[in-house]
């Protein structure tokens, strides 16, 4: 699949339909302050899968959404007082029911990959797109979540330079175990139609 065109800042042009300065159309748009701008000739070519739910295990109560926004309160349940102050972001995030919102401009660098190294690269924030699924690690996930998943990664792709899709637990290893063993990498890989070389060779 040919790379898409790239400007002379190094941005990817996109479908005027599906994408504007790296927002997605079909996704609800919250956006974050936690965010900056990627090193000068950032090759955007990396989609990293994690699972988050605040507090663990507990769905659709808006704690996420509220900690990539740094609204969250800390008083709200004993588990937050453990990361009290945490500035965190992804660029996107998908609930149980397969709600897409997106929180940075896949143009700009999102935190949510940490310390972390992959394809020979590190400090993986810098080119990479993070994509968070309402869950707990370990567990399944649903097809909703799939769905839109498989949608969202396919158009990424076209308006990308994509040539990889890794956990948070590939490229943090020992650190991150997300999305852990309930994630269906077959059928990602079956539903994106791309070459193996793309994901983990563990996945």
């Amino acid at each position: 699949m040919p790379a898409p065109e790239t400007a002379s800042s190094g941005i990817p042009h996109h479908t005027p339909a599906l994408w504007q300065g790296g927002w997605y159309r079909f996704a609800r748009v919250l956006e974050s302050p936690n965010k900056g701008l990627r090193p000068a000739g950032a090759l955007i070519d990396l989609i990293v899968i994690h699972s988050i739910s605040l507090p663990p295990g507990e769905f659709g109560n808006g704690q996420v959404q509220r900690l990539f926004t740094n609204t969250l309160d800390w008083d709200a349940h004993p588990y937050f007082q453990g990361i009290r102050g945490l500035q965190v972001s992804s660029h996107f995030f998908i609930s149980r029911e397969g709600a897409l919102w997106q929180f940075v401009s896949c143009d700009e660098r999102a935190w949510h990959a940490g310390e972390s190294s992959y394809r020979g690269r590190t400090q993986c924030n810098d080119d990479s797109i993070g994509i968070e699924l309402e869950g707990l690690e370990g567990n399944p996930f649903e097809a909703a979540q799939y769905e839109t998943l498989s949608g969202l990664c396919a158009s990424l792709v076209q308006a990308y330079p994509v040539t990889h899709i890794a956990g948070h637990e590939h490229i943090a290893p020992g650190r991150k175990h997300d999305p852990g063993a309930g994630f269906d990498w077959p059928l990602l890989r079956q539903s994106l139609a791309l070459p193996p070389q793309c994901f983990p060779s563990t996945a």
